[in-house]
């Protein structure tokens, strides 16, 4: 078979013929990247079994602790002067990969045009039983399209993929980003009642590896999703955001939600929406820490966490320490205590310090061979639940949403710890209530003073449970709120990039070929101009 070279890489999905015999996904599942005639179910298992979900080295390494975990600071990496500079290689992969097969990611976009097509050449009958699983992989198209109009703004989205729809190559045009915004919140409240209000198929359940085709999942899923692009933009449209959140908390039987049951001591594994990939996920995950992103950050360890002692310590850093010599042999010594490295040391001073600093937990996150991919989970629903709460209604609602978030994001840290059952690793045992209830009631986290106060608080704990496996979403909830209030040093970074972005400015190839379209975004193609929802 002959293999369809296409210039734009964002209107391709690559679809070749099977070579040899490969016995794993491609005979399970029916991979869509090896086989002509790709089935609807086959493509949707495809969409979710994402490298860019997942925890996988590429997506943590050059794109997470990179970029958004450096602009977050929920990732630690040298104080270099080209620190705030976008890799324009990195984001040109990301880019790629949700527009198209055959990278790191999962092709999402060329994947669902796909399904489109393969689902209008089904009868009445195979449409019918099949519908529900185009409405998942709707649902997972806006999650991961949201994650693109949040860091670039207007993205290719309603025309794009149209080799995938028609057989034929049109350069897309950029939608404008809170049109889109709009259109997803929309789209996912509809979906959300589809889920809530159907029943599932079997063809839906085996193909369906994030939720094994639980409705009710689905729908929180949904909906939890909606809450989260609607809170996204309610410093720019409070009146639309107030309106429908409010809506929603307030009849949770139309709008279930990812929120554990609002229980602190809940089980993320049967609650949260999390992705354990086909294949494994992080045997190279500790190459992508190891290679210079896995120390502990200044403001979260040492501003936030270490003063309120913090019980998730244990479970997100290790103390880390120095190989010395003692009789003649070599003997690892373990720091005293946990801290975090200054945010101003230089490069130099790091480099010659890196032993006396903390670092990510060994357990947790270095050789986690579960380490699951996080999409949603009850903790941010809840902090989402207490700032609605704290900015529109009940102050004592607030609270209640807030502790309880603060409660589930030990749970599920200890949660992610424990799933290691690696040999030579001791898994941290659960806190005991009382210290866990002495942190909520009486530390520096304890929700208390003035109403700015207390959504700082919100702010900042939110930003802290995102970590840097989700630090996408924790710059653009830093964009959003300004909070944590963190520093950043500016001397000697390069000319014109002494801070960091507000965006991600567009990858040079699609500038390139995508030419007359990008012309229409060239304007806003810098990389301070704001994304839409920041006030």
């Amino acid at each position: 078979m002959k293999k369809l070279i296409i210039k734009a890489s964002f209107l391709l999905i690559a679809i070749t013929t099977v070579v040899g015999c490969k016995k794993n996904l491609d005979e399970k599942f029916n991979n869509p990247e090896k086989v002509l005639d790709p089935s609807v179910t086959g493509l949707f298992t495809g969409m979710l079994n994402n490298d860019r979900v997942a925890a996988k080295y590429w997506n943590v390494r050059t794109f997470l602790t990179q970029m958004p975990g450096v602009y977050a600071q929920t990732s630690y990496i040298a104080n270099g002067n080209t620190i705030y500079q976008q890799n324009d290689g990195y984001s040109q992969q990301y880019w790629d990969d949700f527009y198209s097969t055959g990278g790191n990611g999962s092709g999402v976009m060329a994947q669902y045009r796909t399904m489109e097509t393969k689902y209008n050449t089904l009868s009445a009958a195979d449409q019918a039983s099949q519908k529900v699983i185009m409405q998942a992989a709707k649902v997972v198209l806006i999650e991961q399209a949201a994650k693109m109009v949040d860091l670039w703004g207007d993205i290719p989205f309603s025309a794009a993929g149209s080799l995938n729809t028609t057989n034929t190559i049109n350069n897309p045009k950029y939608d404008e980003q809170k049109a889109l915004y709009t259109s997803f919140i929309a789209d996912l409240d509809a979906l959300g009642t589809y889920f809530n209000t159907n029943t599932t198929t079997a063809a839906f359940s085996k193909s369906d590896i994030l939720l094994k085709g639980n409705m009710n999942m689905w729908a929180r899923y949904a909906n939890s999703l909606r809450l989260r692009l609607l809170m996204r933009i309610s410093r720019t449209d409070e009146a639309t955001a107030r309106t429908a959140i409010l809506a929603m908390l307030a009849n949770q039987n139309t709008y279930p939600l990812v929120d554990g049951g609002n229980v602190g001591t809940y089980n993320p594994a049967a609650s949260d929406i999390l992705l354990t990939p086909l294949t494994n996920s992080s045997s190279d995950l500790r190459d992508a820490f190891f290679e210079g992103s896995w120390y502990a950050t200044d403001y979260a360890l040492n501003t936030v966490m270490l003063p309120a002692n913090d019980p998730r310590i244990p479970v997100i850093y290790d103390k880390y320490g120095r190989t010395v010599k003692i009789n003649n042999q070599d003997v690892f010594v373990p720091n005293a205590e946990y801290k975090a490295m200054p945010i101003t040391f230089t490069a130099a001073q790091q480099e010659a310090s890196f032993a006396d600093y903390s670092v990510l937990d060994s357990a947790t996150f270095l050789y986690n061979q579960k380490l699951p991919g996080i999409l949603i989970t009850a903790s941010e629903v809840n902090f989402i639940k207490a700032e609605a709460f704290e900015r529109w209604g009940s102050t004592t609602d607030a609270k209640t949403a807030y502790d309880n978030a603060l409660r589930q994001s030990v749970t599920f840290y200890h949660y992610l710890n424990n799933l290691n059952q690696g040999g030579g690793f001791k898994n941290v045992a659960a806190p005991a209530t009382s210290v866990v209830d002495t942190w909520v009631n009486s530390s520096t986290a304890t929700y208390a003073g003035s109403s700015a106060a207390k959504l700082t608080q919100i702010y900042t704990q939110k930003w802290l449970h995102y970590g840097v496996l989700q630090s996408t979403e924790a710059w653009s909830e830093y964009r959003r709120t300004g909070f944590p209030v963190l520093t950043f040093p500016t001397t000697g970074k390069l000319s014109g990039f002494d801070t960091p972005p507000t965006r991600l400015i567009y990858p040079a190839k699609e500038k390139t070929l995508n030419s007359e379209n990008y012309q229409a975004v060239v304007s806003k193609d810098t990389r301070k101009t704001k994304i839409f929802w920041m006030p």
